[in-house]
């Protein structure tokens, strides 16, 4: 599928990011672009690309986490031949390369202590060095950054440079998780289901069903709009019958009755800890004695599992269904079964 560059949403936190972002565009200072993985820092940093004066220039990318430390500052300002081993011929960075135009990194918190010390005087004077050169090069960039992590925090603890992050924060755009985005959830599953039946030659686009929408509404989303879309693709392509609405999801492609144990290392047993808030305690022993029907007396334990761990969950079935290590549509067609879903 196509590269996708279009914002999608109506919920008021998502349009006041993207117009924040569109304001910033037409000033020439650096932006910070910060949001959880996947609510779509970088289309954001295109995004004050293309709306800027540079929009003709280049726009070059850097993904600081996916540059080993030893090479990082190589790639963002170039090096000379001979300069480190392996260097063979002169090598211009990302900086020269985005001269007039735009340079986003991304994952900007794990840049090196060394790397950002040199960043800085890139933005502070608007020159480079290249490694293993003693002259100085001009170049004309914009920096825009993103990171999914607190920056001010990791000044705190010393490691992220206090100057560094004044100069980068002339304005700070922080992205709305997908689980804040009143409304967004549908639009955007809609989105992606209409443009995955399209590429499997469906006639039309059934919708979804109503056990598919209570399932996208009562998850967290941890990876936002990424793992929507993914969870989206995998319900289309997996479904049936076209004819019929979309009901059924998978959160977690790897769950499996069959999937690998990892293995874990022998380990001193450690003091017991109190049980996390959310987390519902073990329910009760089963009554003892004699049982004159099997069945009946498992399901009769079932359900008291059941509801000892709603209740304890506070009714919330996607709480209780992780605490029961159970799926969502799992809980809910246990609660069903045993006339608890009221």
């Amino acid at each position: 599928m196509e590269r996708e560059t279009q914002f999608i949403g109506q919920s008021a936190a998502f349009q006041d990011a993207v117009e924040r972002a569109s304001q910033a565009a037409t000033l020439d200072r650096p932006v910070l672009v910060i949001g959880e993985r996947g609510t779509g820092k970088e289309l954001i940093a295109e995004r004050l690309h293309r709306l800027s004066a540079r929009w003709d220039k280049p726009y070059v990318i850097l993904n600081c986490a996916a540059m080993p430390e030893t090479l990082i500052e190589a790639e963002l300002f170039g090096h000379e031949a001979g300069a480190f081993t392996g260097a063979t011929r002169s090598r211009a960075g990302r900086f020269e390369e985005a001269d007039g135009g735009t340079l986003f990194l991304d994952e900007l918190a794990t840049m090196s202590s060394g790397a950002q010390e040199r960043l800085l005087r890139a933005v502070e004077y608007g020159e480079i060095t290249r490694v293993g050169a003693s002259r100085p090069v001009r170049v004309d960039v914009r920096i825009v950054a993103a990171t999914n992590e607190h920056l001010p925090a990791l000044v705190a603890a010393n490691k992220f440079r206090a100057d560094l992050l004044d100069r980068l924060s002339f304005e700070v755009i922080t992205l709305p998780p997908l689980r804040a985005r009143e409304g967004d959830i549908e639009v955007l599953a809609t989105y992606f289901g209409q443009r995955m039946a399209a590429v499997l030659g469906w006639d039309e686009w059934p919708g979804f069903g109503p056990r598919a929408l209570a399932a996208m509404e009562g998850h967290d989303w941890p990876g936002n709009v990424r793992e929507l879309r993914n969870v989206i693709e995998r319900a289309i392509y997996r479904w049936a019958d076209p004819s019929r609405p979309v009901d059924a999801l998978t959160f977690d492609p790897f769950a499996s009755p069959w999937q690998p144990v990892a293995s874990k290392p022998a380990a001193a047993p450690a003091p017991a800890a109190p049980a996390p808030a959310n987390e519902a305690a073990a329910p009760s022993a089963p009554p003892s004695g004699p049982v004159s029907d099997l069945r009946a007396a498992v399901d009769g334990y079932e359900k008291q599992i059941l509801a000892d761990t709603m209740a304890r969950c506070r009714y919330n079935q996607k709480v209780a269904a992780e605490a029961l290590g159970l799926s969502y549509d799992q809980i809910r067609h246990a609660l069903k079964k045993h006339g608890l879903n009221q």
